[in-house]
């Protein structure tokens, strides 16, 4: 089950990025569950990671891979992800399973141990198949392809019901810059990074310092302000890859040029963001919490997050019942200091539910219940307390939801 389309616009080829996907028969046969991708030699790349303490190996791996490499690749680079088995609660083990799957690569490819960037997701606390996985990277070489996208956004997945991925061409300096990307992720959902899988690719040329600022404000922008059930995954990281081989340069020193980049960029993110929470493990709707007239940022995502993760506003959103009470009550219990509920405003899309804290004079039930039929929900709450705005993005909860989670390790 999901909201809205199902299906995501032409592709481009990223120039010197290239990615290969086959069914290794990691975890269940006849599916495609490895990927790998290479970026040619020259490439830069940046990341961010899961925050959560129990962080799975290949997150370990990967993380010193970069600092050994300083984001720069000297000969190609590559990316390889399996599903199935997510190697995270495995302890050393574990550690050693996700660099022997990099030896595979690196032996097979040619290039040193630390060119290879390793990601795993699935199932929490058991063993990582290397010698399958080992035994599929031939076939994820053979099929290495620019044209490869949307057979990496299906080999990626594990609970999602569809692919992710966004792709967007700008013109800069007479030429065409390409920055296209895939990401995975349907529950486990409330990123303090990124999503629980992403890699966007750009053949622009972007310096490592400059590369690792984009990436974090991106995800700042998106990935880090969705959530489905309020879990952090072990597993997250979100990759951005630049080629250089469009010939056009994103530096500081040309802020025009930095600024259509980020932005393009940032439209990248939130697309890919938004499509991980419309594939929300049993969603029924695209929820917005939009929280206006904050004193900061960090207070409106409080209460916005606040509300996003109440399983009284979840349900009641999916039983299409407008209980605006449910949602002043999470509001109220946002941990942020001397609300007055005397400034709260609550509106259902365009409807005008509650101000000054209570039921507003204009508000019919039947207003409030037409617009919980519908699949897209903005829920705006105003605190009356500053100029500062956040937006958070989220489902509902439906009985598929515990269906699925119940079932995810049969």
């Amino acid at each position: 089950m999901a909201v809205g389309k199902d299906t995501f616009g032409t592709l481009h080829p990223v120039k010197g990025f290239r990615l290969g996907t086959t069914k290794a028969g990691v975890k269940k046969p006849d599916r495609r569950d490895l990927v790998v991708m290479e970026a040619a030699a020259g490439s830069t790349v940046a990341g961010v990671f899961t925050l959560n303490a129990f962080c799975a190996a290949p997150v370990h791996i990967c993380k010193q891979h970069l600092e050994q490499t300083s984001g720069q690749a000297q000969e190609k680079l590559y990316l390889i992800t399996n599903t199935g088995y997510a190697n995270a609660g495995t302890g050393e083990p574990g550690m050693r399973n996700a660099l022997a799957v990099c030896e595979g690569l690196a032996q097979q490819s040619g290039v040193a141990l630390q060119s290879v960037l390793p990601f795993s997701t699935g199932v929490i606390g058991e063993t990582l198949p290397v010698d399958r996985i080992v035994k599929g990277i031939p076939g994820a070489l053979a099929a290495l392809s620019e044209d490869g996208w949307s057979e990496a956004a299906h080999g990626i997945m594990t609970t999602d019901t569809r692919p992710k991925a966004v792709s967007v061409q700008l013109p800069l300096e007479g030429k065409t810059v390409t920055i296209t990307g895939i990401a995975k992720g349907a529950g486990m959902i409330k990123p303090n990074m990124a999503t629980m899988l992403g890699y966007v690719a750009t053949d622009a040329a972007i310096g490592v310092a400059l590369l690792k600022k984009l990436v974090k404000d991106a995800a700042d922008l998106s990935f880090n302000a969705i959530t489905i059930d309020g879990d952090t995954s072990t597993n997250d990281s979100c990759m951005l890859i630049a080629t250089g081989q469009s010939g056009v340069a994103i530096k500081v020193e040309k802020p025009d040029n930095l600024e259509l980049f980020a932005a393009a960029l940032n439209d990248v993110f939130v697309q890919l963001a938004h499509a991980i929470v419309r594939d929300g493990e049993g969603a029924t709707k695209f929820i917005t919490v939009t929280v206006e007239q904050a004193d900061s940022v960090e207070e409106a995502r409080e209460v916005a997050y606040t509300v996003a993760h109440s399983p009284l506003v979840k349900t009641a959103l999916f039983a299409s019942d407008p209980n605006w009470g449910r949602i002043l009550a999470a509001v109220g219990r946002a941990n942020i200091d001397a609300l007055d509920v005397s400034k709260v405003g609550l509106f259902l899309n365009d409807v005008l539910v509650a101000q000054a804290g209570a039921l507003a004079p204009s508000y019919t039930e039947a207003a409030g219940a037409a617009e919980m039929q519908k699949e897209d929900i903005v829920i705006r709450i105003v605190l009356g307390r500053g100029a500062t705005s956040a937006n958070i993005y989220t489902t509902d909860f439906s009985y598929d939801y515990v269906k699925i989670n119940a079932d995810y390790r049969s």
